[in-house]
């Protein structure tokens, strides 16, 4: 609670200090974090594990319709998408990871990688472990990681309204009593449904924007009272009730 408590009261300082800012990301020096210290700055033709984590945190920030590829390499949207990041928290927006914009990141994250207001525990509410899925414990979890920052990009932008996950990473044995398709997304840790708080079509609408290109709810069968968002290889939308 004291680590919550000091980091939400360190993003406060850091985005109102930022208006004011007239230099640009790269200065200063970046705290050393609990679960992954950047040092120096990355920027376009950099490559290497330091950018795929950063890839990570900026996952939810790929652009309309689009899903960044964690890939390792800063190219043109890995740059778009920090640029939207540093826009949504007040920095100075040049698409440059620099110490402000890792010191953003570490205000967001606890120790364990998690952004600051999902868990895994969340995540996974109806297995033992990670294991028992369609893929390897280590790659489920993963994928619930990556799922966790989009849904912190996704909440920040609906004006840090509590968002609510009813289902995420499920076992075999859990989708099964869940009634979940056997090729579900669910088993592989990229899917989570949502409820509560926002209308299940804001929750739709919105995951559009932050790297979900799977999508169903209100007029899907069985999804009046959810909204589910996945990470897929292509593009799904199917929630008649909500628009196109």
């Amino acid at each position: 609670m004291l680590r919550r408590v000091v980091r939400f009261l360190l993003t406060l300082v850091m985005v109102g200090t930022a208006s004011v800012a007239i230099s640009v990301s790269t200065a200063g020096t970046a705290q050393a974090d609990g679960c992954y210290t950047w040092s120096g700055t990355l920027q376009q033709g950099d490559s290497g594990e330091a950018v795929r984590q950063l890839q990570i945190r900026v996952s939810g920030y790929p652009g309309r319709g689009a899903v960044l590829a964690l890939d390792g390499e800063y190219g043109p949207a890995t740059a778009a998408a920090v640029q939207r990041f540093q826009q949504a928290y007040g920095l100075s927006a040049d698409g440059i990871a620099g110490s402000q914009t890792f010191n953003q990141i570490y205000a967001l994250q606890d120790d364990d990688c998690t952004p600051a207001h999902f868990t895994y525990s969340e995540f996974n509410d109806c297995n033992s472990d990670w294991s028992g899925g369609a893929v390897s414990a280590s790659e489920a979890q993963a994928n619930a990681l990556v799922n966790m920052w989009k849904l912190e990009a996704m909440r920040h932008a609906l004006g840090d309204a509590p968002i609510v996950v009813s289902s995420a990473f499920r076992s075999r044995a859990c989708n099964d009593a869940a009634g979940g398709a056997s090729d579900s997304r669910h088993l592989y840790g990229a899917a989570v449904d949502l409820v509560g708080n926002h209308s299940l079509c804001t929750l739709a609408q919105a995951a559009r924007d932050h790297g979900f290109n799977g999508i169903l709810g209100p007029g899907y069968p069985g999804h009046d009272d959810h909204t589910h968002v996945d990470t897929r290889s292509s593009q799904y939308w199917d929630a008649p009730s909500c628009g196109v």
